[in-house]
């Protein structure tokens, strides 16, 4: 299994390499060279799998047993899974006429990156492990990836970790989550702007391969392929639990089973599209809130940003720049790089490309979507509340809407706890009481750093954002804690 660049200038990349790595050296992101292919068999073998023996089969055929032996595999994803807060690590809520909600919040962080944060970072520690080396890890975070990234990788001796995350664009308990880890390898930015303008800078550092090579810099963004790769495993997990795929008789078509996604950067609708590739029967659904990149493009073409990135109720998706499209967008061309290539090169120096009618024909029949107004997630917390005494998060809203206006019986993924979002509650007119470890944050000590606008803010937040990372390289080699260098 070899892996290459969606921009196709890189090819040839074994898995250890691409984890290491953010960005492909030409700017596009790393998919393997071929899928694998699930077939009626492989499925009914993996039914009655438990999510974390899954995740093992899911990763065993992206990662040879070269770089990662079976036994450590199983090992490493078993610690990873260990830490949720319900034994079987995701669980599906079967609510009233039909409502089924795949609950991935159980983490640390009580949102659905924990599940591939933990597995990755994992199989970062173990390569670390054996080649005495060490990562600096750059995350650019629109909420909830930054807490993960944090909590998994928080104390590991061959990591620091730079999380840059949008002041007053998240939630408290978001940003609490970050700024009260106190570690030595932990470094925390505030960026005054949105979550798409921090990544202006980033794409800049990483491709910066003197940057990169010198300091070890790589991503736990969902540009990572890893992260992708775990997600796949949700896909086939729900798929197996309900889709009836037990009772479907052999020489028979498999059924089909309906996802439907709260969607931003649009790592999780990836990992689906890649998933439903490989021979998964998926119908797909992105919902997005009024930061509608994603719908504009497969309703009409329209792969084009709005001016700004509108705050919303489901601030962990108010993403312009769905920047995991651009692995859709490769897949669905046959991996044809150089169109790709040109496509989000026109995409990031314009904001705006309208995509080749065949493209747009291909993504619109393997992805529909819908866009949901904050007033239409309030009502859905609400409607969903009155029905089952079930609280839904703001983003899980986004993708719930969809049950209430086009009833029938798929499966919803739930991306985070209602915990981490009490003003959606509130505005819903709905209360909760949030878990001992939420209201814990309230008392304790935090640490982080400013990016201030200024009249060449992107340039400035990419100076600053350097210096910090070569100095917390300085301060790896001394031996002494960044802070205290500083």
């Amino acid at each position: 299994m070899l892996y290459c660049s969606t921009r196709g200038e890189v090819r040839g990349w074994d898995f250890r390499d691409v984890l290491f790595s953010g960005y492909a050296p030409d700017g596009g992101m790393f998919m393997p060279e071929s899928l694998p292919v699930l077939t009626p068999d492989t499925l009914r073998c993996w039914r009655g799998l438990s999510y974390p023996k899954l995740v093992v089969e899911v990763a065993s055929l992206f990662i040879p047993t070269q770089l990662i032996p079976r036994a450590d595999l199983e090992a490493l994803v078993s610690a990873a899974l260990s830490g949720f807060s319900v034994p079987e690590v995701v669980r599906i809520a079967r609510l009233k006429e039909g409502l089924s909600v795949l609950e991935l919040f159980h983490g640390v962080t009580m949102a659905f990156k924990d599940l591939a944060m933990t597995c990755t970072v994992r199989f970062l520690d173990y390569f670390m492990q054996k080649e005495n080396r060490r990562a600096t890890v750059l995350v650019g975070t629109s909420g909830d990836t930054g807490g993960s990234a944090i909590q998994s990788a928080k104390g590991l001796g061959g990591v620091d970790v730079v999380v840059v995350y949008p002041r007053g664009r998240i939630t408290p308990v978001q940003e609490k989550q970050m700024i009260t880890c106190l570690e030595d390898n932990v470094h925390v930015f505030a960026g005054d702007g949105s979550s798409d303008d921090i990544d202006k800078p980033l794409r800049r550092l990483f491709a910066d391969q003197e940057l990169v090579k010198g300091h070890g810099l790589m991503s736990l963004n969902s540009v990572n392929w890893s992260r992708v790769m775990i997600q796949l495993a949700h896909f086939i997990y729900a798929y197996l639990e309900m889709s009836g795929v037990d009772q479907a008789e052999a020489g028979e078509p498999l059924p089909v089973l309906e996802v439907v996604v709260p969607t931003g950067g649009a790592g999780n609708i990836a990992a689906g599209c890649i998933v439903k590739q490989m021979g998964l029967p998926l119908q797909l659904v992105a919902m997005v809130n009024v930061n509608d990149t994603v719908h504009r493009t497969v309703q009409s073409g329209d792969f084009s940003m709005a001016a700004n990135v509108r705050q919303t109720l489901a601030p962990a998706i108010d993403i312009q720049d769905p920047y995991n499209m651009e692995r859709v967008f490769w897949l669905l061309s046959g991996g044809d790089g150089a169109l790709v290539k040109s496509m989000m090169e026109e995409f990031q120096n314009s904001h705006r490309h309208t995509l080749p009618a065949n493209l747009h024909k291909l993504l619109s029949d393997v992805l529909s979507t819908g866009m949901v107004t904050d007033e239409e997630i309030l009502d859905t917390m609400r409607r969903c509340w009155e029905d089952n005494q079930y609280l839904l998060c703001p983003h899980t809203a986004v993708a719930v809407w969809h049950h209430y206006h086009c009833p029938h019986s798929p499966c919803y993924v739930a991306t985070a706890s209602p915990a981490k979002f009490q003003t959606a509650v509130q505005r819903a007119g709905l209360t909760f009481d949030p878990p001992e470890a939420v209201r814990l944050l309230d008392k304790m000590a935090t640490r982080c750093l400013n990016l201030d606008r200024s009249l060449n803010w992107s340039k400035d937040w990419e100076d600053r954002l350097r210096e910090a990372i070569q100095s917390i390289s300085s301060a790896r080699r001394n031996r002494v804690p960044y802070y205290n260098s500083s």
